[in-house]
């Protein structure tokens, strides 16, 4: 299905990766507070003899970090890309989200998070750019902040301008649902969202439409699938759902009381992502899902059964996956990011194999960042983790290097 083209070795245990939505570039948020961007090569550089810009097919490219940085005082707990790709969001437990430069890494400006009614700082753990004016935030105290893009904040006056409660529990996934016939902007206003037991749908306008009854399970992830073959008034689109009790359930759009199918897929493992295969890739119809063992499940929909496995680590759980505008999949979890290309696409013999790229030590200063207690802070965030991941040993940090798997 998939073969591993290279590993990426990072500082600290991943808490969330976010794909660039127009260029091979993918960016990690640390459990350090650290935020690290790097590009990946270019299969339209195939022929170029240049082997730092040539394609990894060939097994001559390589990963070019873009620029790194200790963005967050505490962990990096979610990113995301605007929609063009031109800014990067990040928002970590030091209460702060902050809008940067997608190719350099400059801060162009911040918003506090609202704080719980305690006066202690909220926790962000999920980020999502709706469309260019509009950002969501979701929170550990199941607060949905929604942010006009189009207002200047400042961490002194950043205040959203909704805030819904769609949940009980925090919110673990949220997942927009295509834009309707009639929008005249093509931007999404309507979204999903999981927390604790129960799937959630919002309005941009209308706040909260429908939230499902208890499904006496812990529901994890979300993907959208659409172009199923329809029936009835159904139009052929299901968000799926991952849960922590290793079953996917489909649910038909529009129609949200309750879940329409069940696929069994994990065991006992949580799923803690869930992404669609691309369609160019010829697969069908196919969801890839991240488990709390490091396995990577694709399950073919419609057949509704998993029909191949590979795994991303022997033990850390895959917290982040998607496919790049190449197709190739990324993988991240525990210290260490994956690129997979597709099998078929691959000649075999020892293509894969490539040299080893340094990526060097990057300034981990920040313009606004103190580092004088930076050991500190990476000691006292090391072990950090989302709520729902559970039992998971540290290890020990190593070089960034990336270098191209020989067999």
């Amino acid at each position: 299905m998939f073969d591993t083209v290279c590993s990426l070795p990072l500082s600290s245990d991943l808490f969330t990766q976010a794909i660039h939505p127009k260029e091979p570039v993918v960016s990690v948020g640390l459990a350090a507070g650290h935020v690290q961007t790097f590009r990946l090569p270019t299969e339209e550089n195939d022929s170029d003899d240049d082997a730092s810009t040539s394609s990894s097919r060939n097994g001559k490219g390589h990963i070019d970090t873009m620029w790194r940085t200790r963005r967050h005082k505490g962990s990096c707990r979610c990113l995301g890309f605007s929609v063009d790709g031109e800014m990067l969001y990040s928002a970590g437990t030091d209460g702060l989200v902050k809008i940067a430069k997608s190719e350099s890494g400059q801060v162009e400006n911040k918003i506090a998070i609202p704080l719980e009614k305690s006066g202690s700082v909220d926790a962000p753990t999920v980020i999502h750019a709706l469309s260019p004016q509009t950002l969501l935030l979701a929170t550990d105290s199941s607060a949905l902040h929604i942010y006009d893009l189009r207002i200047p904040y400042s961490k002194v006056s950043a205040k959203p301008e909704q805030s819904h409660h769609p949940h009980d529990d925090y919110i673990s996934s949220l997942t927009p649902l295509p834009a309707s016939d009639t929008s005249t902007s093509g931007f999404s206003k309507q979204w999903v969202t999981t927390g604790g037991t129960t799937l959630a749908v919002t309005d941009l306008r209308r706040g909260v439409l429908v939230r499902s009854e208890d499904q006496e399970e812990e529901l994890v992830s979300t993907a959208f699938i659409s172009g199923l073959a329809s029936s009835g008034t159904s139009r052929g689109e299901k968000v799926a759902v991952g849960g922590s009790n290793g079953v996917v359930t489909l649910w038909e759009k529009g129609a949200w009381d309750d879940q329409d199918e069940r696929i069994y897929v994990g065991g006992a493992e949580a799923i803690e992502s869930l992404t669609t295969v691309p369609d160019f890739l010829g697969k069908g119809k196919m969801l890839a899902a991240g488990l709390g063992n490091g396995l990577i499940k694709f399950i073919r929909i419609g057949q509704n059964k998993v029909s191949s496995e590979v795994v991303h680590d022997e033990t850390e759980g895959v917290v982040g996956l998607g496919f790049d505008v190449e197709g190739r999949m990324v993988s991240g979890g525990g210290q260490i990011v994956k690129v997979w290309h597709d099998a078929v696409n691959t000649s075999g013999g020892d293509s894969m194999a490539g040299e080893k790229h340094m990526l060097g030590d990057s300034d981990d200063s920040d313009d606004d960042s103190d580092d004088s207690d930076a050991e500190e802070r990476r000691t006292a965030n090391a072990n950090e983790r989302k709520k729902r991941k559970k039992g998971k040993s540290g290890r020990g940090t190593g070089p960034d290097v990336m270098a191209f798997d020989m067999d």
